[in-house]
């Protein structure tokens, strides 16, 4: 598995020996290609595994990705990642379980640009994790929500998160979603954004 495109591209990434399921390097090539410029965006990934979804955003141009992952074999492989790239000095991991790091983030008053899901599919974790993403108020005005699923587990309807396409890759579904009727919290937004850059680089690596 290798980092497939940016600065970082053609790097070799390590892989935990059991229980994930790293984004395939084609569909992740395909992800990234509708994403456009992360120049200085500030991204959550979510179930993070071994960190290949965020790790990629980060060769591509984000400024900073904040990685969730419990599964201590996948964090200990992270970790191992971030390092030997270079990058922990960009990006900050919250051990532990997903739907609870982003209550965390939120009394942190840290907003996201990009928000990357590859959670287990069959599990119902991507509805609990689309609801905290909104009621944790940690989406910028306007970002997007990236959920990779698959075909037989469709992503449920949240209110404030509207769809803005879908694409099959095998039994892999990638469907992208936009937080919508944020325009009243850009304000507020903006207000914390010196806050946010705080509780989002003040505390680099592990919490």
């Amino acid at each position: 598995m290798r980092v497939t495109g940016g600065r970082l591209g053609g790097r070799r990434l390590r892989a935990a020996a059991s229980g994930t399921r790293p984004t395939a390097d084609r569909v992740r090539v395909a992800l990234f290609a509708r994403l456009g410029d992360l120049d200085g965006a500030r991204v959550l990934d979510l179930y993070a595994g071994t960190g290949a979804l965020g790790i990629e955003a980060l060769s591509r141009g984000a400024r900073e990705v904040v990685f969730i992952e419990r599964a201590p074999r996948s964090l200990a492989v992270l970790r191992a990642n971030l390092t030997s790239l270079g990058l922990t000095t960009d990006s900050r991991i919250l051990a532990g379980d997903s739907v609870r790091g982003v209550q965390r983030l939120g009394r942190e008053a840290v907003r996201f640009d990009l928000v990357l899901l590859d959670p287990p599919y069959a599990a119902g974790e991507v509805g609990r994790a689309l609801e905290a993403l909104m009621t944790a108020c940690v989406l910028a005005a306007g970002a997007a929500v990236v959920v990779e699923s698959g075909r037989r587990h469709p992503v449920p309807s949240v209110e404030g998160l509207a769809p803005v396409d879908e694409r099959r890759y095998g039994d892999t579904v990638i469907t992208r979603l936009v937080a919508a009727g944020l325009a009243e919290r850009a304000g507020s937004a903006t207000t914390t954004a010196g806050a946010a850059g705080t509780a989002a680089t003040g505390g680099r690596g592990t919490a």
